[in-house]
C-alpha cells in the first residue's frame, strides 16, 4: 500500500471542514477506514477529518466481488473464444 503525499491529509481536512455541517459529502474508497491512517500517515489531521467525516455520517459498506473485475474477466474470455469463419 503506497502512502499518499504529506499534504493530502491537510487538503482533505480543509475540504471536510468547509463542508462540515453545511453540505452533504460523498466519499468513496476501496480501502477500509482502518487503513486511512496508514495511507495518509498517522497525523492529527487524519484523526480530525475522520472525526468530522464520521460525525453525522451513514457508512455503507459493500462487500463482494468487484463488478468491474467480473466484466473484465468476461471480456477476456470472449476474446479467447475462437470464431468460426
Amino acid at each position: 500500500m503506497r502512502k499518499l503525499p504529506t499534504a493530502a491529509a491537510e487538503d482533505l481536512l480543509e475540504i471536510v471542514m468547509r463542508r462540515y455541517e453545511r453540505a452533504s459529502t460523498i466519499i468513496t474508497s476501496n480501502r477500509p477506514l482502518d487503513d486511512w491512517p496508514k495511507l495518509f500517515g498517522d497525523t492529527p489531521a487524519v484523526a480530525a477529518f475522520l472525526d468530522r467525516l464520521m460525525h453525522h455520517s451513514d457508512l455503507i459498506e459493500i462487500r463482494g466481488k468487484s463488478f468491474r473485475l467480473h466484466e473484465s474477466n468476461l471480456a477476456a474470455r470472449r476474446r479467447k473464444v475462437p470464431t468460426m469463419a
